[in-house]
């Protein structure tokens, strides 16, 4: 078994010391290599494959202990959203474009890290005393904005952050009270979760850890993952949106996707995958025999890298688990430590229970 306390509401510090790594390294869509090489440093020892793919994805292999093994892929994008700068004004500021899902109206006024050496700067806003109160309440666009960096000349600025240097919203870690703050929750909570998975040789499975590149520009790391390894079936671990706070009536909101501090949460169908319902049935039994907490994600948009892994190949039966985050695609997002250690106990049980005649049973039900 992997070596977590329990659905504890604390952090080791090697946990806290990764967390903190990961989600404030900026590794935005298409510039993933900063958050790749963190995950080369932490992957356990032993492992028997390795390799990057011209996608940038990193893949690797866990051979299991029987002769007969199935082949298992558990995916985790390491991209988050974020911006790339693409040009310089004459008075020092640069324009930049929004990559990936995030709100434009969240922007203006916010300290932003650029590039891998995370480069300080802010998002400029006006005052709202030199605005008339129309223009306070008009919606804004990344294009009508600019982040100043402290530059004395456009030259200066462009040859500190030249364009396509990628960025992110500065948001520093920190976890209390079994709370867990910052940006890139969603899915660097997932990559922890897979380096802790590939720690152990499992029974009757090859596990093929897939950290995978933009995800949050359309899934395409994921399906070039898929199409290379040929898994037998896939999960996908990721993060989704709580959605559980009330209604502006103050009434229960009916229309949260999860809820926080109910665990982890299964998909049985999203905007893009309708879930294996083998793999859906297992993870429940596998939760309730465990005494793990569990939910189910409700239906409604967003999707994950099963989208892409499930119509790879012939087809790979696949399935999505995803910790619960409020703020998710913003600066700062806020989840639960004890609903991320049961996403990592209950895909780890479900490892350790399936093997080619499980499955093949499974299949046959």
């Amino acid at each position: 078994m992997i070596d977590l306390p329990a659905l504890s509401s604390d952090l080791t510090q090697s946990e806290l010391q990764l967390l903190k790594e990961l989600t404030e390294c900026v590794g935005v869509s298409g510039g993933e290599g900063p958050v790749r090489r963190l995950i080369r440093q932490a992957l356990p020892a032993g492992l028997d494959e390795l390799q990057v793919d011209a996608l940038g994805n990193l893949t690797v292999r866990r051979r299991g202990r029987a002769a007969d093994r199935l082949r298992v892929m558990v995916a985790a994008h390491m991209d988050e959203v974020g911006f790339m700068v693409v040009a310089a004004d004459e008075d020092a500021r640069l324009r930049f474009e929004t990559v990936g899902g995030i709100l434009e109206s969240q922007l203006a006024g916010r300290a932003v890290w650029l590039g891998p050496e995370r480069i300080p700067g802010v998002i400029g806003a006006t005052p709202p005393h030199w605005i008339d109160s129309e223009a306070q309440t008009a919606p804004l666009s990344a294009r009508s904005l600019r982040i100043d960096i402290g530059a004395a000349s456009r030259a200066e600025a462009l040859a500190r952050v030249p364009p396509g240097t990628l960025g992110t919203l500065a948001s520093p870690f920190e976890c209390q009270d079994g709370m867990l703050r910052g940006k890139a929750l969603d899915d660097r909570l997932g990559v922890a979760t897979l380096i802790a998975l590939l720690g152990p040789a499992y029974a009757a499975v090859d596990l093929f850890g897939a950290f995978t590149t933009q995800e949050e520009i359309g899934l395409r790391g994921a399906g070039v993952a898929a199409h290379r390894l040929r898994p037998d079936l896939a999960i996908a671990i990721d993060c989704t949106p709580a959605r559980d706070l009330p209604s502006a009536d103050g009434e229960d909101n009916p229309l949260y996707n999860a809820r926080l501090g109910d665990g982890a949460a299964l998909y049985s169908i999203d905007a893009s995958t309708v879930s294996d319902p083998k793999l859906l049935f297992l993870a429940q039994s596998v939760a309730e025999r465990l005494s793990l907490p569990f939910q189910y994600r409700q239906p409604g948009g967003g999707s994950t890298d099963a989208g892409a892994i499930h119509r790879a190949q012939a087809g790979i039966p696949s399935l999505s688990i995803s910790v619960p985050g409020r703020n998710l695609h913003g600066g700062i997002s806020t989840a639960r430590v004890s609903d991320w250690r049961a996403q990592c106990a209950l895909v780890q049980g479900m490892l350790e229970e399936l093997s080619p005649a499980s499955w093949a049973k499974a299949g046959t039900a």
